[in-house]
């Protein structure tokens, strides 16, 4: 699969972009186990014109993750245009438009999936972008906005039409959010669309080998991209690669591993955004890490609760002591 002239391989692994989540460190995290693009977290258009701190720091990507996707989201083209030319001083790869976000506060400014009820708007705001920058431009988007108004195919043809490299899509309507299961079978069929030839990327409820593979194999899709199934479990990027290659799962992760993992991404999170942000954002990640273990309780209740980095460190030794054999 390709993207303009960027190359990813037979079988490509995306990381979806999470607002909170996919920040450096945790891309970091992922790139070592195998992810083939990453995304970063999505920015506000309006947020980065302004100069807002935290929208330009989102801005920060390193050659180690490329290829790397910068994410934007907006309702306006002239200032979606701006934002394109910011982005690309950057230098990523690509250039995402966020149009699936079912948020309420994203959609009550006519951006993200608010946009499947505007076509020609997306059309005109993704022309802007395309028009001002250089950069490929890719968009994310979901299946429309209710079961009523499944849009998926007019929205991929209609970007195709105007320039846009490639397209992932969300199983889901916006009127789902993140509910019930996603449906992959529309997506799968813009694959049977004899008018359409950019690479399509399926997103949603993706959380095992087993899938991915069915989304090559059956569905025929170009690129998989997962999302929360990789928030504590940074391994199912290796794990699928594996089961693509051979059919076989992946060996689990050794505690060594996870323990690893979990000081890693803690003194990144640490160093990126300093001691207080870096210990509480880390706190999402240490359940999954863990899971199954037992009477890991009272350990976790430490990690999630303690603000003293050396102390967390302390912990994770603790744990790695006591559970160092538990999954050979």
């Amino acid at each position: 699969m390709k993207i303009d002239d960027i190359e990813l391989g037979k079988y490509p692994l995306f990381l979806a972009p999470m607002e909170d989540v996919t920040d450096p460190p945790f891309r970091r995290l992922c790139k070592q186990f195998g992810v083939d693009m990453l995304y970063t977290e999505f920015i506000s258009s309006e947020g980065l014109i302004r100069d807002a701190v935290k929208s330009k720091e989102k801005l920060d990507i390193f050659d180690y993750e490329r290829p790397v996707a910068i994410q934007i989201f907006g309702a306006d083209a002239d200032v979606m245009a701006q934002t394109a030319r910011i982005v690309e001083t950057a230098k990523p790869d690509i250039i995402d438009i966020n149009w699936g976000c079912p948020v309420k506060k994203v959609v009550a400014k006519g951006a993200g999936s608010a946009i499947l009820k505007d076509i020609p708007k997306m059309v005109e705001v993704t022309k802007a972008v395309i028009e001002a920058t250089n950069l490929p431009v890719t968009v994310k988007t979901r299946l429309g906005w209710d079961a009523h108004n499944i849009v998926i195919n007019e929205v991929a043809e209609r970007m195709q039409e105007i320039g846009v490299k490639a397209l992932a899509v969300h199983g889901r309507t916006r009127v789902q959010m993140y509910k019930g299961e996603a449906n992959w079978e529309p997506i799968a069929k813009l694959k049977e669309n004899p008018n359409l030839e950019i690479p399509i990327i399926v997103n949603g409820d993706i959380d095992t080998p087993e899938i991915a593979k069915m989304m090559f194999d059956e569905y025929k899709l170009d690129g998989v991209m997962i999302g929360r199934a990789a928030i504590g479990n940074p391994w199912i990027f290796r794990e699928v690669k594996h089961f693509i290659e051979t059919g076989e799962h992946h060996a689990q992760p050794t505690m060594t591993e996870r323990v690893n993992a979990a000081r890693n991404l803690l003194e990144w999170e640490i160093a990126w955004k300093g001691e207080i942000l870096g210990v509480r954002e880390m706190r999402r990640h240490y359940t999954n890490y863990f899971k199954g273990l037992p009477n890991i309780k009272e350990h976790r209740m430490k990690l999630v609760t303690e603000d003293n980095p050396e102390n967390i460190y302390r912990e994770l030794d603790v744990i790695l002591d006591k559970y160092i054999d538990f999954f050979k």
